[in-house]
Parts: structure tokens; C-alpha cells; sequence
């Protein structure tokens, strides 16, 4: 046998290794699967470990339904046992870090799980497609070690940002503990609020490039201000700190940092991971030790 002839030997292998490992293959339980990438000698995914993937969710006809992607920001969740044969847990099992792979989990089984019809958009039957790709996977402990160490960087880079803008524009104002700075634009009367109270506030909120991301005056519903009790959990940190500086009929800029804020989450659409953002509110109303009023409306409104 010649080098040629070797060679070619060598090309075919893996050509035949590509193709075996592109193609579905099916378990003992039946969940469907393929590899686009399997990096070998890397650490697999067990029941506990927390995943941080890119996932992109598609239906029978190709069409997407959700993407990580698009929200501009990978998931990180804990691997849960698998609930039934085929499952979703049972596929993210499958993986390590750097691969990639689809996963086919049928339709009928989620409906099945969750007790309710499939939308018309997924038909009886089918399967539901999740492409993921893997970029990391830690112990619990690793992953909570590795976000104090994040939280610890990203707050610099917040103090930063905030002392920049603030000597840029001039602003006389007054930076808490916690980080939030804030400035009165117009004084109150009376006491300020405490928790226990429910608030009435209008708000208009930006990024710290001035472009607004959204204003209780858009709404027909919030233009007179909304409601919520303070020490609640009601609303981002940034909020239930800022507001108590103020008091009824005061005005002010909250310039709050993200660890106060939406974190590294961001909101999708909106507000981008690790974001400073500010706040101009006005307390227009305070009720001592009223009812708990209903929570804010869903982000990207100041509250969570």
C-alpha cells in the first residue's frame, strides 16, 4: 500500500467520522438528536451543573420561535432531571462544553407535561428543535464563585461610567452605599417614604446615551403615575433605594448602576446586559401604610 493510497484511507475516515457525526441518532428512550460539534475531553453536564448555552428553538416547518440570540444574552440555568423519556434535561445531558448539537423533543410530551393544547403553530405529532451551543458548564459552587467575580468587575466599570457622566454634566448631587447616585431637582414636602407605604410615581427612564427606553406618560394607563409599595420587591433595587430619598410632590435623576438595575440579563429589546441606566421621577403621592397596591408592569418599566 502506498502513501497515496494511504492517504486517501485517511481523508475517507474522516469524511465517515463527519457524516456519523452529523447525522440524528435516537436513544433508549427515544429523544432525538444530532451533533454539529463534539469537542472531546471536556466536562459533560450532570443533574446540578449550571449551563450557560445559546439556544435557538424552531418548529417542524423551520420556523423559529425563540432565540437566545436575539435577546442578546446566552441562558444560564441549573441541569434538572429529566421529567419524561425524550426530554429536553435528558438531551442537555448529552453535551460538554464547546458542543453543539440539535435536539428534537416531541411536541405531544411537553403538551402531555404541561397539561395544556399545543398552539396552532406546532402541529400534533412533530417535533420541537432546539439547536444549542454549549459555553460553559460549571459546578454550582464555580458558577456562584465566577459571578461574585463578574459582579466584582462589572462594578468598577458602573462606578466608572457614573462618575464620568456625572463630571461631564455637572450634576450636584449625592452617591449612596450601595452606588446609586442621585439628584434632587425639586424639593418635596413632609416625610419621605418608608417600606410598608405605597407610592405613586411618574418616570421616564433612559440609557446613558439619553435615548429613552420608556416613560409612564406613553401610557394612558400610568400617565397620572403607578403604584407600588415600597420593601416589597416591587421594583429593581435602583428604585426602592432612589425613591425613598425623595419626598411627596419631589422631583429627581436616579442614575443607577446594573447591579441596582437589570444586571447582566439587561432587558431584551430595551435595555443591553451590565447597563447604567437613569430615571427621572416624580413622587407625586405617598399612603402611609396602605394596602400593598398591584406590582409595576413587566420590564422595561422600573419594575423587575
Amino acid at each position: 500500500m502506498n502513501l497515496k493510497t494511504i492517504s486517501k484511507l485517511s481523508l475517507l475516515v474522516v469524511v465517515l467520522a463527519s457524516c456519523d457525526n452529523n447525522r440524528v441518532q435516537v436513544t433508549e428512550t427515544g429523544l432525538k438528536y444530532k451533533f454539529h460539534e463534539d469537542v472531546e475531553d471536556t466536562r459533560k453536564a450532570k443533574v446540578g451543573d449550571v449551563m450557560t448555552f445559546n439556544i435557538t428553538v424552531k418548529n417542524s416547518k423551520d420556523s423559529t420561535l425563540g432565540s437566545s440570540y436575539l435577546n442578546g444574552s446566552p441562558v444560564k440555568q441549573p441541569l434538572q432531571a429529566s421529567t419524561f423519556k425524550g426530554s429536553l434535561e435528558e438531551g442537555l445531558a448529552l453535551l460538554s462544553k464547546g458542543d453543539s448539537a440539535t435536539i428534537y423533543v416531541n411536541a405531544d410530551s411537553i403538551a402531555g407535561r404541561s397539561q395544556q393544547p399545543l398552539p396552532p403553530f406546532i402541529p400534533k405529532g412533530s417535533d420541537i428543535a432546539y439547536t444549542i451551543k454549549v459555553i460553559d458548564v460549571q459546578s454550582m459552587e464555580e458558577f456562584q464563585k465566577a459571578q461574585v467575580a463578574v459582579r466584582e468587575k462589572q462594578k468598577g466599570v458602573d462606578e466608572k461610567t457614573i462618575a464620568d457622566f456625572v463630571a461631564k454634566n455637572k450634576l450636584a448631587g449625592q452617591k449612596t452605599a450601595s452606588g446609586l447616585y442621585y439628584v434632587i431637582t425639586q424639593p418635596g414636602t413632609g416625610a419621605s417614604p418608608s417600606s410598608g407605604d405605597v407610592v405613586k410615581v411618574k418616570y421616564t427612564g433612559k440609557l446613558m446615551n439619553g435615548k429613552v427606553f420608556d416613560s409612564s406618560d406613553k401610557n394612558p394607563q400610568t400617565q397620572g403615575g403607578i403604584d407600588f409599595p415600597l420593601g416589597q420587591g416591587a421594583v429593581i433595587p435602583g428604585w426602592e433605594e432612589g425613591v425613598r430619598q425623595l419626598k411627596k410632590g419631589g422631583k429627581g435623576t436616579l442614575i443607577i448602576p446594573s447591579s441596582l438595575a437589570y444586571g447582566v440579563e439587561g432587558a431584551p429589546g430595551a435595555i443591553p446586559p451590565n447597563s447604567v441606566i437613569m430615571f427621572d421621577v416624580e413622587l407625586v403621592d405617598i399612603k402611609k401604610g396602605a394596602a400593598p397596591a398591584p406590582q409595576m408592569p413587566q420590564m422595561p418599566q422600573g419594575g423587575r
